[in-house]
């Protein structure tokens, strides 16, 4: 942003208008996309918060996928490039281990997003004993993860980690037994709404 914001100046200075209007407008997206909004986090016992802002495209059983043992649930966030793009702990724990997988960039609303793209899981295991997982998915314009957090650091529900640029999907996978309280098509926020309570 400090370089758009300078080259803007420059071409202000310079008297160069077009060159200035398109730096301006670059300098005012940037600024847009890059905001970081304080949140308020429930306290609720049990309560997962979603790790992004977005929209719910997918909340589904499956099994023995590769961020999970056995059956779980999956609940698949899609962010545009509208969206905040930072992360936040979904629930208290310990992140186990942090695991970057290189790979392609389609459309992260494509179901094979979460499978072919590059992606970056986040394997957490609460003070119960409970292990639940969350991998930032690049998308299409998408080309840098960014993940503050590492295997063995203990972090609270609601906690920024990172975040994706320009347009991505977080998955998140809880236990099968998980009360779900969000369904496709709903808008969520990150470290504020509940995307289902634990089993206890």
């Amino acid at each position: 942003m400090g370089i758009a914001a300078f080259a803007t100046a420059v071409f202000a200075l310079l008297g160069i208008t077009v060159p200035a209007l398109v730096g301006l407008i670059a300098t005012l997206f940037i600024g847009y996309f890059f905001r970081d909004p304080d949140r308020v986090v429930p306290d609720g016992k049990g309560a997962v918060v979603s790790p992004a802002d977005g929209k719910v495209v997918k909340v589904e059983t499956v099994e023995n996928e590769r961020f999970c043992a056995g059956k779980c649930m999956k609940i698949s966030i899609f962010m545009s490039i509208f969206n905040v793009h930072v992360n936040r702990i979904p629930y208290s724990g310990e992140i186990v281990k942090v695991a970057y997988f290189p790979g392609k960039f389609v459309s992260a609303n494509l179901d094979k997003a979460s499978a072919e793209n590059e992606h970056n899981a986040l394997f957490l295991k609460t003070g119960e004993g409970i292990e639940i997982c969350f991998v930032q998915i690049a998308g299409l314009v998408a080309r840098r993860i960014i993940c503050h957090v590492q295997g063995g650091e203990a972090v609270v529900r609601g906690q920024r980690f990172g975040m994706i640029c320009f347009g991505s999907r977080l998955d998140v996978y809880l236990p099968l037994q998980t009360t779900m309280s969000v369904k496709v098509g709903d808008r969520v926020s990150a470290g504020t709404t509940v995307l289902g309570e634990l089993p206890s």
